[in-house]
């Protein structure tokens, strides 16, 4: 059976006699995605991904809120915050007193309080560059256009150039595996899946030092059913010797994960969107993007 892990999805793989999967063991946890736009440690890049323990801190989270909420909430302080209103504000800023990054709140980062203001327009925060602006690049790759186009119906997803799909996407020997799916009519290029290699240090175990873990990148369909082509994803990444299989929820993975005996992980992903503020958290299958 497959287990959801620390990337979402995972599994071992074992690849039975007729090219079936079969799946065992848990090394991971999951990370369900999750959409907010709040607080982060953010360098250098639009989209910052951040691990959420369910378990970590919870003590000492719980022990902070407590004492920010007696000091933040206090009816006599001020006779003009009887408003229920005045009252909800009091305690969701006690409540995200612990939360906060007080450089993030200088900049055009939507804020975790913010979260449920609908006197806030919801779009970007800082005004669009103008279209005359923006460099035009032609897009020649076929792979280029497969994933433009079908990264279009994702309300968050990157818009990949020639150079993108370069230098994120072409193989890399156990950094980035990738597979085309060419018309033998055409020889156009239909379909696209990929994933790529993160290992992980086994200690105190004397017959294994290593863990071979694929993660499920990017992946394109539209005449191989997505089943099929992550059927065959696993597959490939049992031959190549990886050990256990992680995918995320995202795009349409969702409604294939069961289909191929994943199973669910405990933990949650976040991501934090640049100059962006959302009045409602995305839904994972309303998520085109996959972050190294």
């Amino acid at each position: 059976m497959m287990e959801r892990g620390g990337g979402g999805w995972l599994s071992t793989l074992e690849m039975g006699c007729k090219g079936f999967v079969d799946l065992s063991h848990s090394l991971l946890r999951r990370s369900f995605f999750t959409i907010y736009e709040s607080r982060s440690e953010l360098f250098g890049g639009l989209v910052r991904i951040e691990m959420a323990d369910n378990n970590g801190n919870s003590n000492a989270s719980a022990e902070n809120q407590n004492h920010n909420s007696n000091e933040s909430i206090n009816p006599t302080t001020n006779q003009n915050d009887a408003s229920i209103d005045a009252i909800a504000q009091k305690v969701q800023e006690s409540l995200t007193l612990s939360k906060r990054h007080k450089f993030w709140e200088t900049q055009p980062v939507g804020q975790f309080k913010d979260v449920g203001n609908s006197t806030l327009p919801e779009g970007a925060i800082e005004p669009p560059t103008p279209l005359s602006e923006v460099k035009q690049e032609p897009y020649n790759l076929p792979v280029t256009r497969l994933l433009r186009e079908y990264l279009k119906q994702f309300i968050v997803a990157p818009d990949f150039d020639e150079n993108d799909v370069e230098h994120w996407l072409l193989p890399k020997e156990d950094v980035v595996d990738s597979f085309l799916v060419e018309s033998s009519e055409t020889r156009d290029v239909t379909d696209f899946c990929s994933f790529y290699t993160l290992p992980s240090t086994i200690l105190g175990n004397q017959n294994y030092s290593t863990l071979k873990a694929a993660y499920s990148y990017y992946n394109v369909s539209t005449k191989t059913p997505m089943l099929q082509l992550m059927n065959d994803a696993l597959i490939v990444a049992k031959k190549k010797g990886y050990d256990v299989f992680n995918a995320l929820d995202v795009m349409e993975n969702e409604g294939i994960l069961k289909e191929l005996k994943f199973g669910p992980g405990d933990g949650q992903l976040h991501y934090y969107l640049y100059n962006y503020r959302l009045n409602q958290p995305l839904r994972p299958s309303e998520l085109g993007l996959v972050l190294l």
